[in-house]
């Protein structure tokens, strides 16, 4: 337990009436927090919370996570996460029951103070799967992908998307000049990693890409994607305790292509042995799980052909992440995982 001082999110009083608001607490009020445990990152800090109650309150949460941003040197808010907070208002309550955190308070930035997040505190009935960057069993992943089609097909082809939930993208021509200059930048200053066949596929890729855009324009079988869903973002549930896979830090949800995150998770993360002994396996239960839940219209054939054009976009990831001072230990593992991931699937085939 640290002795870090409480943040206005979490005295007593302002919990207090948090929890009564979300109506998680009856007429008792939180009489003592504590601060369990602290995660800092570059952009936000994350703060285990244990509540104290003046009296009997069976139902209310004994802990909570709090995440919040941090104010700059001149006391304003450095980063407003307006995309997780966005989740958590507008995404989340329609969500059904044991897919992401319960969230008790979403509370934005304004000029002078940063915001915070109130959520459910998982760790005592769920886990992270394994140590990054080791990745799970089987079975681990095959709990992930049911949780993530399960969460996909809620969303699938949802008539409020683009209209009051996320937003499509519309100037395809300025997130492609950004998505050259970044390739242009990387090879500027790691050329080595970029001979000639690989500088080839990148500029393919962005003559080809009005082309290719085809399938996002169309605006069908799309739904919200997490974007960042590698399995370190997912809370399993510990044996013969929790309930279900949650997922967790929505900061880079949007609309698109369900396959993104599930190149992300396996095209871009696995080394070949392993994607060649659990891909295609995988992407059946996906597709098993989808239908379970509702989506119609969308055969196998269609998530192979998704999957492979989710793979070669992936290519920009890392050369996006070099160029925003992304640990090299990150990017460089995931290019070249993706580019064995290209050529194993033939997915220079797609920009011929």
């Amino acid at each position: 337990m640290t002795a870090d001082p409480l943040p206005k999110a979490a005295d007593a009083e302002h919990l207090t009436e948090a929890l009564r608001r979300s109506g998680s607490l009856g007429e008792v009020s939180v009489r003592k927090v504590a601060v369990m445990a602290s995660f800092p990152k570059l952009r936000s800090r994350t703060l285990q919370l244990r509540l104290d109650y003046d009296g009997p309150a069976p139902d209310a949460p004994s802990s909570l996570i709090l995440k919040m941003g941090r104010l700059d040197s001149t006391g304003r808010p450095s980063y407003a996460n307006r995309r997780e907070m966005a989740f958590y208002r507008d995404i989340a309550p329609a969500l059904p029951e044991q897919l992401v955190p319960r969230c008790f308070e979403a509370a934005e930035a304004t000029d002078i103070n940063a915001w915070h997040l109130l959520l459910e505190d998982l760790t005592a009935s769920h886990c992270i799967a394994t140590e990054w960057p080791l990745p799970p069993i089987f079975e681990q992943y095959e709990a992930i992908v049911q949780a993530q089609a399960h969460f996909h097909a809620t969303w699938w082809d949802n008539q409020h998307l683009g209209v009051s939930v996320g937003t499509y993208v519309n100037d395809w021509d300025l997130v492609l000049r950004d998505l050259a200059d970044q390739f242009v930048r990387f090879t500027n200053r790691y050329g080595e990693m970029m001979p000639p066949e690989r500088r080839e596929l990148y500029e393919n890729l962005f003559e080809r890409a009005p082309q290719l855009l085809a399938r996002y324009r169309s605006r069908r079988d799309l739904t919200i994607i997490h974007g960042d869903a590698h399995p370190w973002n997912f809370f399993l549930p510990r044996l013969g305790i929790g309930e279900g896979v949650r997922l967790i830090d929505w900061e880079s949800w949007g609309i698109d292509a369900a396959t993104d995150d599930l190149a992300y998770m396996m095209a871009m993360l696995w080394y070949p042995d392993r994607r060649r002994r659990m891909e295609r396996p995988l992407l059946d239960v996906y597709h098993a799980e989808l239908l379970a839940h509702g989506v119609r219209g969308y055969d196998r054939q269609a998530l192979d052909d998704d999957y492979r054009l989710s793979v070669l976009w992936l290519i920009t990831r890392p050369t996006g992440q070099a160029t925003n001072n992304i640990a090299a230990r990150v990017w460089w593992n995931n290019l070249e995982r993706i580019m064995l991931a290209v050529d194993d699937l033939g997915c220079r085939d797609l920009l011929s």
